[in-house]
This record gives structure tokens, sequence and C-alpha cells, in this order.
């Protein structure tokens, strides 16, 4: 579970409904609080069980690099609503949300795109589907196919309670107990059940299954061509480090470890993440043909 540190938003980030092709989605847009616009925009996707609210340390540094940043809740997610249907919820479908996005984002300009975990694997699928042809792509604590370890164990506990139980019993049962352990101030923690509980079941429950059923694509995103970058924390509990090496291999892919971080870079270690990001980014349009380095 990504716990945001702050809900207050900084300087230059609002809250807003992005509408789109395939429906509207909520999102935090941030842009720079002091100069202009004047480079290409960058589109963020959470997790598994996050939401927008985990970008929100990093969103002001990337905006003052001089671009519009945009992090989304998935269908389902939080303030995004979504339907009962499972099929809604596949990598497949998401990552078509999120094209659709980023179409509507970079109105006709290459689009920066970072996908967390969960939202790595959904990102993946429209950085291959090539309807948008993205500028970048950055995998963030994410891996080459399902998840495994412990962070399984918990996806499958969801896909089997959430139908069964319910929301409300999963934060009983689960969320809670981890958020106390780990002493998250009241209004972090009054957040957390809210996003929980505001969440779609059939959503969570299904995007769960596909977390740890998820098929190995690199082959199929080298082919595509897109810049890309393997960045995760140094002590990252979800994909394995060395999976997260081999994969960036596979890429030709720099791999950053970001010192001091778990599983969520952008909330352990917004700076050193934003600006890892910011030298991806810039070295991408200085050199739109060859850009798979950090510079």
């Amino acid at each position: 579970m990504s716990t945001p540190r702050f809900l207050h938003l900084p300087s230059g980030v609002t809250p807003c409904k992005i509408d789109t092709t395939r429906g509207t989605f909520a999102a935090l847009d941030a842009v720079p609080a002091s100069g202009v616009v004047e480079r290409w925009p960058a589109i963020l996707v959470p997790g598994l069980t996050g939401s927008k609210e985990d970008f929100i340390a990093v969103l002001e540094t990337l905006a003052l690099s001089g671009r519009r940043v945009v992090a989304v809740d998935l269908r389902g997610q939080y303030e995004t609503p979504g339907p009962d249907d499972p099929a809604a919820y596949t990598c497949e479908a998401l990552g078509a949300d999120v094209d659709a996005l980023a179409q509507r984002i970079g109105d006709g300009e290459p689009v920066h795109l970072v996908g967390h975990s969960f939202g790595g694997l959904v990102a993946r699928e429209a950085a291959i589907d090539g309807r948008t042809k993205f500028a970048t792509f950055t995998l963030m604590g994410s891996g080459p196919a399902g998840i495994t370890g412990k962070r399984a164990e918990h996806a499958r506990w969801l896909a089997r309670t959430v139908p069964e139980s319910g929301l409300e019993h999963v934060w009983h049962a689960g969320f809670e107990p981890e958020a106390l352990a780990a002493r998250v101030p009241d209004d972090i923690l009054t957040f957390l059940r809210q996003r929980l509980l505001a969440t779609s079941p059939a959503g969570l429950a299904q995007m769960a299954r596909e977390v740890v059923s998820a098929p190995d694509r690199t082959d199929e995103l080298r082919q595509v061509g897109v810049p890309t970058f393997v960045l995760y924390g140094e002590h990252d509990d979800g994909w394995p480090a060395e999976t997260q090496q081999e994969m960036a291999a596979a890429l030709g892919a720099d791999c950053l470890v970001v010192p001091g971080a778990a599983h969520s870079p952008a909330v352990e270690a917004p700076e050193t993440t934003a600006a890892a990001l910011v030298r991806f980014w810039s070295t991408a349009e200085r050199h739109p043909l060859d850009a798979t380095t950090t510079g």
C-alpha cells in the first residue's frame, strides 16, 4: 500500500477531471509555479492499491523543469469511477485508458509515461499498443511479468477476499493494521481508509488478479523502441532487484537504484526520484532518437 507522507498540494498543483474518449479521470495537474510550460508533458500512473496522491511529493519538482505533469487515478481507483465489469480492469483495458489520457494530455506533443508497480504493467500496454508514440517510458518499482513474493500473496488475498467479504473487511483485516504498525498519522490514516472504500471492489479484485498473472512482454516493449528507464528503491520488496536489473539489460535501458527507498520511491525519496526523471526526460528531449540513458 503506497502511503503518501502528506496530502497538502504544493504550489502549482491542482485537482481536476480529464475528459477522454474512454471516460473522465480524476487527476492532479501540475504546472510550473513560476515560469512557463516549455517542455513535453508527463503522465504518472499509480499502482494497485494506490492513487494519484502517491505522486504528490514529486509533482512540484517535476513541473519546475518546465513541463505539465499529470498524476491520475486509474479507472475504478479512488476518485475515478468504474463499472462492476471485471473486463474493464485488465491490463489491456486500463492500458487503453492510459493511451486515451496521454492523447488528451499531449494534444499532439510527445508524452513522457511513468508507471509505478502495477501501473508499470498497465502503462506498458499503452507503450506497446502503438496508438501513442511516447517520448519515454519509465518503469518505477515494476517488473517484466507478474509480481512475486509477499506482495503476490497479498494480491491473491485481495482477489479472494474483496468479493467474499467486501472493502470494509479488507480495511480492518489488512490495511488498517499495516498502517497502524507503521504509525501513519491520523490524517493519512483517514485518507487511506477513504481511498480504499471509494475504490471499485470489482476493479480492485481484478487488478489484483492481473498483477500476479501478467505475462512477460519485455521483448515486445524492446521492439517498440521507446526510450526506457528502470528505477526502483534500494529496499524494494516488490519485484526482486535482480529481476528489475535483468529487465533493464534486456531493454537496453539504464537502471537506477534509489538509495534509502523501498517500493515507492516517489514517496520515500522524492527529490532523488524527481531529479532522475527530469534528467532522463531532458536527455530524451535533446536527443529524441537516442535517449536510453539518464545522461
